[in-house]
């Protein structure tokens, strides 16, 4: 699935045209590929600011990019991220950037309501992932993901709202569209230190990444 048939429309804005799809997935377990972006392009603004976890200075720049409703997205935030964030974010040695490439209106939807909580953003992704079974593939997703977002403090009027903020929508939908720019077809997809990875990514692999992201490893 790609970027254009999720292209902007008034429909969408309508919070009751979010419909059921299933999600789709990247490919093999962090299989490395030949792309390597420059860090001056990857890192250049997008139509949203990047969230920024870790150090300014880390050695090693991690960007993902992910969907709300993508299954080994949520599963890499629940499995995996914790060892990232224990043991490269906060001892300084990985910068960590989370960017939108929703894969049907459900994701996008999702990111908006994120994106709406400003700096509170990267915690309701958290939020989002852990519940993702609870809003994502439901027959009525609509109602689902709004009952979900109460517990994080957004009520039926902010996340009308919210789902009707086009500026917003077309921001998210930007962010995937340069992400395509840089070979990103499917979730989740990572960049470390401007190598893409593609698929999934296990605990197990990342010392190895990052020790050869550092030291400028192929």
């Amino acid at each position: 699935m790609t970027i254009e048939k999720l292209a902007p429309s008034r429909r969408f804005l309508l919070a009751a045209a979010l419909t059921l799809a299933l999600p789709f997935s990247g490919s093999a377990l962090g299989e490395k590929a030949e792309t390597k972006i420059p860090l001056v392009e990857l890192l250049a603004p997008q139509a949203l600011p990047d969230v920024v976890e870790g150090k300014a200075d880390a050695p090693v720049i991690v960007v993902e990019y992910a969907s709300m409703t993508c299954s080994h997205c949520a599963a890499f935030h629940h499995d995996v991220y914790p060892t990232l964030k224990k043991d490269f974010i906060d001892k300084g040695k990985v910068k960590f950037i989370l960017r939108e490439f929703p894969l049907d209106e459900r994701a996008a939807a999702a990111f908006m309501l994120a994106r709406a909580l400003g700096d509170k953003r990267d915690n309701a992704i958290d939020f989002l992932f852990e519940q993702q079974r609870n809003w994502a593939f439901t027959e009525t997703p609509y109602e689902s993901l709004a009952n979900t977002v109460k517990q994080i403090g957004i009520g039926q009027e902010k996340f009308e709202e919210t789902l009707k903020d086009e500026k917003l929508q077309q921001a998210v939908y930007a962010v995937a569209q340069q992400g395509q720019k840089f070979g990103v077809a499917a979730t989740p997809t990572f960049f470390i230190n401007g190598v893409k990875f593609d698929g999934r990514m296990e605990a197990a692999a990342l010392p190895k990444i990052i020790e050869d992201a550092e030291k400028g490893g192929k």
